[in-house]
């Protein structure tokens, strides 16, 4: 009886809910500790569907005028500044290399032969400002210019200009000092000689100056008062010549060195002569080089010249004169005229 009594009360409180769980929210049972936590999978995406069948549908070209570029796209932000700065540099620099003259080349000539001393002048400036010089800072602090390779370039260049004139120039002044020497006188070329000029008042004392005829000469004589001195300025490029005429005091020590001063001038590419003798100055003389021969424009005005100074004669003295005819083959020409005429009249 006791037995069953207790059997009975085990059963009942084991089938009774728990009087203190009444009324709190049943969740989901915890997972089975030997089953793993796996997410759910996300939904496939939904695949495109087909294109439809047929020929697409048309598109219209764009419209564009046919007298204007077609349309271009704009170019990224800053390309335009770039461009625009390269392109003005390098017209900058094309342009000052061009613009360059005669004596920014000579002063390149000068830097590369010379250790490179600045002189800091306005040639100098624009040397540096067209990429001919670079500045060259030492370990000590000192700065001196080098010549890059554009300058080299520029001064073989320029080389090439001069030696086409020189070329010219020199065959025109050994043409007349030949001529001088033809006509029985003594000629030099290349000479230095010291001239006297006026001053620019009459109160003023004379002036000295350097004077560098292309040919000098005079008569072949031992009476000093028939020397009759006589200089050639020898001109085969208009500039030179129109740059000469502007300077008169080199004129004015040509006339005090000789009696007469005549003025040479070449032809151009075309045959024409570079200058007329209206453009020269009354008191000299013009001879055209035409076809291999001197013609006389207009003679040179002759003055009486006593006696030339004495260090006009101490340098004629040191100077080597142009050689004339050998007098040699003059006499073996006269023994060959001889032996023909000799020949001819047995």
């Amino acid at each position: 009886m006791i037995a069953m009594t207790s059997t009975l009360s085990f059963a009942r409180h084991a089938f009774d809910p728990d009087p203190l769980a009444v009324g709190a929210p049943v969740g989901p049972p915890p997972p089975a500790p030997d089953v793993p936590n796996v997410p759910p999978m996300p939904n496939p995406p939904p695949s495109p569907a087909p294109p439809p069948e047929g020929d697409p549908p048309t598109v219209e070209p764009p419209m564009t005028d046919p007298g204007k570029p077609a349309p271009v796209g704009d170019p990224p932000p800053g390309a335009n500044a770039n461009a625009d700065a390269s392109a003005s540099a390098g017209a900058t620099a094309s342009t000052s290399a061009s613009a360059l003259k005669r004596i920014h080349a000579r002063r390149l000539r000068e830097i590369y032969r010379s250790a490179g001393w600045p002189c800091c002048d306005a040639i100098e400036v624009d040397l540096l400002a067209a990429g001919l010089l670079e500045r060259v800072r030492s370990e000590h602090g000192h700065e001196t210019l080098r010549v890059t390779d554009a300058g080299i370039g520029h001064i073989a260049s320029a080389l090439v200009v001069n030696r086409t004139v020189m070329s010219r120039h020199e065959a025109l002044v050994e043409q007349v000092a030949r001529e001088m020497t033809r006509a029985g006188r003594v000629a030099w070329r290349g000479l230095s000689l010291r001239a006297r000029l006026a001053g620019a008042t009459e109160a003023d004392k004379p002036r000295w100056c350097i004077a560098r005829p292309d040919v000098f000469s005079i008569r072949n004589t031992s009476v000093e008062a028939y020397a009759q001195p006589i200089v050639h300025e020898v001109k085969v490029n208009r500039a030179d010549l129109l740059s000469d005429l502007r300077k008169p005091d080199k004129r004015a020590a040509y006339l005090d060195l000789g009696g007469e001063c005549w003025y040479v001038l070449g032809c151009d590419a075309k045959g024409r002569p570079i200058g007329e003798p209206e453009e020269i100055p009354s008191e000299c003389g013009v001879l055209i080089a035409r076809d291999g021969r001197l013609v006389v424009a207009r003679s040179a005005v002759h003055r009486a010249l006593p006696r030339m100074p004495f260090g006009v004669w101490m340098a004629l003295a040191k100077a080597q004169p142009v050689a004339g005819f050998d007098h040699e083959s003059q006499d073996l020409l006269g023994e060959t005229v001889s032996i023909a005429t000799l020949a001819s009249a047995s």
